[in-house]
């Protein structure tokens, strides 16, 4: 793959997103709406966030994605059809728009939600040909995402190293997780996808890893 010619693009995209995620982070954790358990931690916090927290959103975008790429490089041919993707695309703007609507009062709902409404949004309008395979690649992401955020939120341990106030949110767990994670998770990730393609089509990098409608 040859990957790490694209490290400044890749980096550069992963941390411009992250950047507003974790703002939205301190954010929460100030509102109190999540937070840490120090049992499980280093106890070294920088505005309300453990250090932990702070390189979850270097790791996990770069190991993630790198799943995505590795499978548009090696499986380049597995993706789905460009109507197939739209009425994912529709189908999901659809549903989260319903539930949006319905529970505008929750801030961790309302705001996971709207950020991955106007992401299907934009999806669905522009059709971009990178989710033909990342819907597919994120199926395979979401298995190890699940099995760290069951970590984090309790299911292997006394207590959750992550802690919500599920008020604020639908109070529905895949596992131990909420629901909403899930949302948050594709958005952070689909939206470091474009970022890093833009920069990378801008710079004018050549690649195998190039997507072909």
């Amino acid at each position: 793959m040859h990957f790490i010619r694209f490290w400044k693009p890749y980096f550069l995209s992963i941390i411009v997103v992250g950047l507003f995620f974790i703002a939205w982070d301190i954010y929460f954790a100030y509102q109190e709406i999540w937070g840490f358990n120090n049992t499980y931690l280093m106890g070294i916090r920088f505005l309300k966030l453990p250090i932990e927290e702070w390189l979850f959103f270097l790791l996990i975008p770069y190991a993630s994605n790198f799943i995505h790429y590795a499978m548009c490089y090696f499986f380049p041919y597995i993706k789905l059809t460009k109507k197939a993707t739209q009425s994912i695309s529709v189908c999901l703007f659809i549903i989260s728009v319903l539930l949006l609507v319905f529970n505008l009062e929750k801030k961790y709902t309302a705001s996971s939600l709207g950020l991955f409404v106007l992401i299907m949004f934009l999806q669905s309008v522009y059709q971009w040909r990178y989710a033909r395979q990342f819907y597919i690649s994120f199926v395979i992401i979401y298995i190890p995402f699940f099995l760290v955020n069951s970590a984090l939120t309790g299911m292997f341990t006394p207590q959750a190293v992550v802690y919500y106030n599920n008020t604020e949110n639908l109070n529905i767990q895949i596992g131990t997780m909420p629901l909403e994670d899930s949302f948050y998770c594709f958005t952070m990730l689909y939206s470091s996808v474009l970022l890093f393609e833009y920069l990378r089509e801008k710079r004018n990098y050549t690649t195998q890893l190039s997507y072909k409608n």
